[in-house]
């Protein structure tokens, strides 16, 4: 089954109406103009990032950083923009100095702990989503847990892995990220009945995927359950026709 990618929750902010100037009394000083203006290019760098135009998201967050490059909205932007642009070692100065100027803040711990684990520090990515998930100000702490077990799951360390995982949905338990990753690694681990289990807790809590349904499909063939397994496969060939994971069953399949 293919890896989830590592989730990151990056919080929008919400840029005021210009016309709240406008009705304001008085003007607002020439710095929080400029500092408003900084965290509405950083939104926008955001929005156009998500929308795949990186070169507009780039010219944003340049002018982000030119307006107040002491604002961690305004880093944490820079970071993900660059990190985009195959710019490692700049994206990482950014998410370092956005968690350096806001460094008791959830969402800034887990950008970083994603950047962290995408790059080969699997030990300090999880530090950081442990750390978010941890913090009271995080409203979904399932969320960081599982990060940081996908974290955990890249670097092969299957046992924290399955810990980071089981303490997910302690947070949530019908968190269905963590269910299908719990139940891989279950299931790699040689354990096919609690991965069973853990597909089936799935499939209640949300709609099958290509790749839940491949999973389904290998869990029941370990069990021997061939009548299941060909259920799961005729699902997965009717739902997703186009999806990888159909090729990936049609060239694992045994040759007559």
């Amino acid at each position: 089954m293919n890896r989830l990618t590592i989730m990151v929750a990056v919080m929008l902010m919400t840029a005021p109406a210009a016309s709240v100037w406008a009705q304001s009394p008085s003007a607002p000083a020439p710095a929080d103009r400029m500092n408003t203006a900084a965290l509405l290019n950083a939104q926008l760098a955001i929005a156009y990032l998500k929308q795949g135009d990186v070169g507009l998201a780039q010219k944003k967050i340049d002018k982000a950083l030119t307006q107040n490059a002491h604002e961690s909205l305004v880093q944490l932007g820079a970071g993900l923009v660059y990190e985009r642009l195959e710019q490692t070692d700049k994206a990482g100065r950014y998410y370092e100095t956005a968690l350096k100027l806001d460094p008791h803040n959830p969402d800034m711990q887990n950008t970083y702990g994603g950047f962290q684990c995408r790059h080969g520090h699997a030990v300090e990515g999880q530090k950081l989503f442990e750390q978010a998930a941890k913090n009271p100000a995080f409203q979904t702490p399932e969320v960081a847990y599982t990060n940081a077990g996908v974290c955990a799951r890249g670097a092969n360390d299957l046992p924290r892995a399955e810990a980071f995982f089981r303490q997910a949905l302690l947070m949530k338990a019908d968190f269905p990220d963590a269910l299908v990753q719990l139940a891989d690694v279950t299931f790699t681990r040689g354990q096919g009945l609690a991965a069973r289990a853990l597909i089936e807790r799935y499939l209640r809590a949300s709609p099958a995927t290509p790749e839940t349904l491949l999973l389904a499909s290998r869990v029941e063939r370990s069990l021997a359950d061939t009548a299941a397994a060909a259920k799961y496969e005729a699902q997965l060939r009717h739902d997703f026709p186009e999806s990888n994971s159909v090729r990936e069953l049609t060239n694992s399949a045994p040759v007559p």
